[in-house]
């Protein structure tokens, strides 16, 4: 299992930005990632196989570390935001949050410990800064109040730069605490339209129920923000998303990615390899484009979805797994059944649970809600303050088709927010409707609305009233909806 956990730990952990230690039963150092020798100046020959306490002249022999690891995490399988503040001889103070987790063997018996530091020295100090700041500005809200006939107007200065830093200081905290959340969470899906509410709702619904889920969208929709949003409201949450796209590779390599191989499998594996099954056991595995999986792989991606079981390429041991698999694709899977290019007892497998991303010219209401978080994040990371958004921007961006969707509108944002020299958004791209869509309908009013009332009771699988039900969804009453329903000849299939 050591050595599984070290492939594991070299493959995925070592590009990982946060300083990350393995530890044995011992307390010495088995591996390090870079961030881990960059971030505390030490070299590989001079941490490996060291005990802890002992690197850098035993510049880590810290009581707070040795309660965390002698104290605390023998009694718990991890621990997470344990807080050390230390000075370093060689790098100075720093203040770092700890997280550990032991890794067991067979007979529940610690192989490993698994350490990672963040160094939250800058922001904390940065916390402290303005909590001074407050506390400063605090005692000068107090001596104006005592000369308040004689300096109304400096209480009321200062009472504003007081409210203006507390309201920084609580957006800092709500910041941090956030950080790693808000780059993943489900919370990134930005709107309230009632096409993407009802995504909300069909994510809520099965995100507790261990079911398949197959998510259908356009390029560019956030298939993958779903995923992450029904893991993260799963029973599995506390395991990360595994990822594939099965569009990236060829057919042997996709076949090693998904189920592993053994030594000598075929020419180039030098060594062992466990497959996205394997790491996701116990978690959930987001199959990205799951249209491109070649036909000849699609029987064995059914096997485990019907039995658990898989066999490595190179092996004929069988692997048990549980595994929830969310796919997702931007193709027609019932066109491509009925071409041949994709089993029909794979895609009623998938096809248990769908939820559709609605494409970005669908929920146009959204656009100023995406428009304000991304330039806002877009500045943020570039150093800009954007803080006006014309009129005509904002015309011009909720006129548009967007066929690239979100993908797309982030695009077109980032050069614009790149080509802004001031605090006003200007857009470089031109954005203009396809022709197709200057030409004059030749549908009738009675049947494009019968054509959108169907597509919404489609939606809701024909549920007409109550909550997310198509009279919601149109804004019109029940009785209203089934009259127009009458009149147009609309009836449930």
């Amino acid at each position: 299992m050591q050595k599984a956990s070290m492939e594991i730990f070299n493959k995925f952990l070592g590009s990982v930005r946060e300083p990350i230690l393995m530890l044995d039963s011992d307390l010495k150092v088995v591996k390090a990632n870079h961030s881990f020798y960059q971030t505390f100046n030490v070299k590989p020959d001079a941490t490996e196989g060291i005990l802890i306490y002992d690197l850098g002249n035993r510049q880590w022999d810290i009581p707070k570390l040795r309660e965390l690891l002698e104290d605390i995490l023998p009694q718990n399988t991890k621990f997470h935001d344990f807080e050390v503040e230390h000075n370093f001889a060689t790098i100075g103070r720093k203040i770092m949050r700890l997280n550990a987790r032991r890794i067991y063997r067979e007979g529940n018996q610690t192989q490993l410990i698994l350490l990672a530091i963040e160094d939250v020295t800058e922001r904390e100090n940065y916390k402290r800064h303005l909590e001074e700041i407050v506390e400063k500005r605090t005692a000068e809200l107090i001596v104006a109040k005592d000369e308040a006939e004689k300096s109304k107007h400096l209480a009321e200065t200062t009472l504003y730069e007081i409210k203006e830093l507390k309201d920084q200081l609580e957006a800092e905290r709500a910041y941090l605490q956030e950080e790693i959340k808000l780059e993943y969470n489900h919370e990134n899906i930005i709107g309230k339209s009632n096409a993407l509410n009802y995504v909300f709702f069909k994510v809520e619904q099965i995100a507790g129920i261990d079911t398949n889920v197959l998510v259908l969208g356009e390029t560019g929709t956030g298939k993958e923000l779903v995923a992450r949003a029904i893991h993260g409201l799963s029973l599995r949450k506390d395991r990360a998303l595994v990822k594939m796209n099965c569009a990236v590779l060829p057919s042997n390599i996709i076949e090693s990615e998904l189920f592993g191989h053994e030594k000598g499998a075929f020419t180039g594996a030098h060594s062992r390899r466990l497959g996205r099954f394997e790491i996701a056991n116990g978690a959930t595995l987001f199959l990205d484009e799951i249209g491109e999986l070649p036909l000849e792989l699609q029987p064995k991606l059914l096997q485990v979805i019907e039995t658990g079981e898989f066999e490595r390429l190179g092996s004929s041991e069988t692997i048990k797994v549980d595994v929830r698999i969310i796919a997702a694709t931007n193709r027609n899977l019932e066109e491509e059944v009925s071409k041949g290019r994709f089993r029909d007892d794979l895609w009623y497998r998938l096809n248990i649970f769908p939820i559709t991303m609605p494409p970005l010219r669908e929920r146009m209401e959204d656009i100023p809600l995406l428009v304000n978080f991304y330039v806002q994040k877009i500045s943020k990371r570039m150093g800009k303050t954007i803080e006006i958004i014309p009129e005509h921007v904002m015309n011009a961006l909720q006129n548009y088709h967007w066929p690239g969707n979100v993908r797309e509108l982030e695009n077109v944002l980032e050069r614009g927010v790149i080509n802004s020299s001031g605090p006003k958004l200007h857009l470089v791209d031109e954005l203009k409707k396809p022709f197709k869509d200057l030409i004059i309908s030749q549908k009738t009013l009675e049947t494009v609305e019968r054509d959108y009332i169907t597509q919404i009771l489609e939606k809701t699988h024909w549920k007409v009233s109550g909550k997310n039900g198509a009279a919601e969804i149109l804004g019109l009453n029940r009785s209203t909806l089934r009259a127009r329903m009458r009149k147009l000849g609309i009836r449930k299939p």
